[in-house]
């Protein structure tokens, strides 16, 4: 079985009845969808494999239509090609859209994977298409329980056929279904990470982010025009105000029903786990999470290297970010210091990010991703600043070209994150702790300069510095206890992520190096509901409010 590994965005844009918006296309509202490849433009840092977008339009006969394929936004929707972009986006013209972009890996690179999903049916009600983001770490348990229906068969194995099946079960009524009692539903079976669009053949659409709000998701109305994506960015260029735009709570569900919207509470949201390695690496530098920019994060996390700097400066002494997510807090720790920050690295913006690929593949890409530059690095003291070290891969080849091509002085790593010392089972591609380069130096005891020492000499630095845990929610601007930090601290906010987090540790001691979901029992106990997660299946009378 191949365990989906994704860190996807997702898109929607809806016209509500009554005049057009200022935002809206010339075409008209019925056209608004073409709105959706330069929103999706907008998220395509957080997957290049796949795109698509499904379109809703009362007045053809596919009243939703599923366009996707493999590839990136310009060439899924061909936009340097200005006659088939027209061809597209007329064919699949619409008041409503909702829009995917997908990273994947493990021989997932198929058509058939990319998402929308969409499900045809005779009833309108049932006949309907989503897209999400994160992952279900209770994706075995649920896959199985289908399967033990002997009438029951999956086509794909991945959390998004499992989604798309526990909405059919939710819609099995042969009269329509509330929207905010299936999300209901599906609140009660899920422990993990998603943040989900979804519209069906009536015309109802609905923004859905899970009851600890794992993953990112922002909305905006303005007149009539209603849009939410993964990140800020692509609701602000756009062209909504900056002050219209809102992060969705979790535990809570936009929904388009009769031409009317609401803010509905679907499940309680006993606490909030937003994924703190958003504001480190995933996100766009442009986006504002929960409140918190994105920018300012990264800026903090350089001021707090600076803090830790001990280590001697002089003329020589120089900081260079690598590029592009670094960038933000290398400025800032130079600034701190009063040491220049140049850009030594230049990076080849065309090979894509090398964090999720597959081994070799990462090591090839890491090869030609940067070229440093030998007039600005050489005889030089390097503080070169990342944003994260996950496997080493491309960093112990990236030293090893700055010191061959650039011969600098001396090479000290920083980096503005703390070791990753766990896996992560909602929705980022490091299942196991065998990948990760901290657990062998740590080996479940704290960082120590000593250990630091031996990572350096490992990766072929001089000088290698983390910063502490502490440092991260500092940064960010929230309370520890609203961030999941579970791959830096070992603790996770699910209780199936707990289980496959003692499963996954309990393979790296056995030399066991295969994905995690490989190893659960083939009829697992079902995971331990904490009373949080279990108060999740009977939420109260959900509130809502018309906007």
């Amino acid at each position: 079985m191949d365990e989906l590994h994704e860190e996807c965005g997702v898109a929607a844009i809806y016209h509500l009845p009554g005049r057009p918006s200022r935002l809206c296309p010339a075409q008209g509202p019925d056209e608004v969808s073409r709105l959706m490849p330069r929103m999706l433009l907008d998220v395509q840092n957080r997957g290049q494999l796949s795109a698509g977008m499904t379109t809703y339009n009362p007045n053809r006969n596919q009243l939703i239509d599923t366009y996707k394929s493999l590839g990136t936004v310009t060439e899924v929707f061909r936009l340097n090609h200005g006659g088939k972009f027209e061809s597209l986006m007329r064919e699949y013209a619409g008041r409503a859209a909702i829009g995917h972009v997908r990273y994947a890996t493990c021989g997932t690179d198929q058509r058939s994977y990319a998402q929308p999903f969409e499900r045809h049916h005779i009833r309108k009600h049932k006949w309907f298409s989503f897209a999400f983001n994160g992952q279900l770490a209770n994706y075995v348990q649920l896959r199985q329980e289908l399967l033990s229906d002997e009438n029951i068969y999956l086509a794909r194995d991945t959390d998004t056929e499992i989604f798309m099946q526990q909405i059919s079960q939710a819609l099995s009524a042969n009269s329509p279904v509330p929207l905010v009692e299936v999300f209901r539903q599906l609140a009660a079976k899920f422990d993990g990470a998603y943040s989900l669009v979804f519209v069906d053949a009536l015309g109802q659409m609905a923004v859905v982010r899970d009851p600890l709000g794992i993953k990112p998701l922002s909305y905006a109305v303005e007149d009539n025009l209603f849009a939410a994506a993964s990140e800020s960015v692509a609701l602000l260029n756009l062209g909504f105000a900056a002050e219209s735009i809102k992060a969705v709570p979790p535990g809570h569900a936009i929904i388009i029903s009769g031409g009317r919207l609401q803010v509905t509470q679907f499940a309680p949201s006993p606490r909030h786990a937003h994924c703190f390695f958003e504001w480190i690496y995933f996100a766009n530098v442009a986006s504002t999470l929960d409140g918190r920019g994105v920018y300012l994060a990264r800026k903090a996390l350089g001021e707090e290297l600076a803090r830790l700097e001990t280590l001697p400066l002089d003329d020589s002494t120089i900081v260079v970010p690598v590029p592009d997510t670094s960038k933000a807090a290398a400025d800032a720790m130079a600034y701190k210091l009063r040491v220049p920050c140049v850009e030594g690295l230049i990076r080849n913006r065309y090979t894509g990010r090398t964090f999720i690929e597959g081994k070799d593949d990462r090591r090839r890409k890491a090869e030609i991703k940067y070229t440093p530059l030998r007039e600005v690095l050489e005889g030089k003291r390097v503080l070169l600043v990342e944003d994260s070290i996950v496997r080493s891969t491309t960093m112990k080849v990236l030293l090893e070209r700055i010191r061959r091509l650039g011969q600098p002085r001396e090479i000290h790593v920083r980096v503005a994150c703390p070791p990753i010392i766990s896996p992560c089972f909602y929705g980022i591609d490091m299942s196991t702790v065998s990948e990760l380069f901290a657990p062998p130096f740590l080996q479940g005891g704290p960082l120590t300069p000593e250990i630091e020492t031996q990572m350096a000499l490992q990766l072929g630095a001089d000088s290698l510095r983390y910063l502490p845990v502490e440092a991260v929610a500092r940064a960010i601007g929230l309370p520890a206890d609203h961030l999941c930090q579970a791959c830096i601290t070992g603790v996770y906010p699910t209780p199936c992520g707990s289980q496959l987090a003692a499963l996954a540790q309990e393979n790296y001691r056995k030399s066991i190096d295969r994905r995690t979901y490989e190893f659960v029992a083939p009829q697992p106990t079902k995971c331990k509901r904490s009373t949080q997660a279990a108060d999740q299946s009977a939420p109260s009378e959900p509130r809502a409010q018309r906007v």
